[in-house]
């Protein structure tokens, strides 16, 4: 299986997925940091790849999403952006209803 297969197969099965630098409980970079922690205040619950560890992934993704850098949001399969749109969207309160309908 190809490596943008696997990520499509991810896509797929999570409803919302944060392809990220690290875990969300412990960061390697600062706009992954704000992501997770966005995406943590929120209470919902969330799938998350650390491309660190995952270098294919991290190669593969901007194939994918036509969105060249990290982190990426998820949701229901389509890409929402990176730090700076996560955090945006939760400030304007968009972000908890968009990510309660993924996981409905």
């Amino acid at each position: 299986m190809k490596t943008t297969d696997k990520i499509r197969q991810q896509l797929a099965e999570n409803p919302i997925v944060l392809y990220m630098k690290g875990t969300p409980g412990e960061p390697r970079c600062g706009f992954s940091a704000k992501a997770a922690a966005a995406l943590q205040s929120t209470g919902v619950e969330f799938a998350y790849v650390d491309v660190l560890a995952a270098p294919l992934f991290m190669q593969a993704l901007p194939e994918v999403s036509d969105f060249p850098t990290f982190p990426q949001l998820f949701i229901n399969g389509e890409i929402i952006g990176g730090s700076d749109i996560i955090e945006a969207m939760l400030a304007s309160g968009e972000l908890l209803p968009m990510l309660k309908s993924a996981t409905g």
